[in-house]
């Protein structure tokens, strides 16, 4: 059990992380979490997101999730927003996908086309 003080620490740690969160302007990608994007994939997809920007040490870039986008037929479904630029949005996911994601699109700037809603 811990005490007061130390549950008091890991609050205050915590806010200033969802603090940062809320406040970030940098490249943000986001999930599509709700039932369809979960039952379709998505949870591996947000994993693998998540640990290739740790991995490549992207510090510019956030990875969260959000509930239903509003295209369940293309579960799992990736959007990426950057400063600037328009929304792109990946539809398919998989593991795999998201990890070239993560090399081409956010660490070299090359967006995958093929990936995305209207891609070729």
């Amino acid at each position: 059990m811990k005490t007061l003080a130390e549950l008091s620490a890991i609050r205050d740690k915590m806010k200033d992380k969802v603090a940062m969160r809320a406040e970030h302007e940098g490249i943000r990608v986001v999930v599509g979490m709700a039932t369809c994007g979960i039952a379709a994939g998505a949870r591996p997809v947000l994993n693998a997101f998540v640990e290739e920007v740790a991995k490549q040490q992207l510090d510019h870039i956030i990875v969260t999730q959000t509930g239903c986008i509003g295209i369940c037929q293309y579960e799992p479904v990736v959007e990426i927003t950057e400063p600037g630029k328009d929304k792109v949005t990946y539809v398919k996911m998989t593991e795999e996908k998201a990890r070239e994601v993560v090399e081409k699109h956010l660490k070299n700037g090359t967006p995958i086309l093929e990936y995305t809603i209207g891609g070729k």
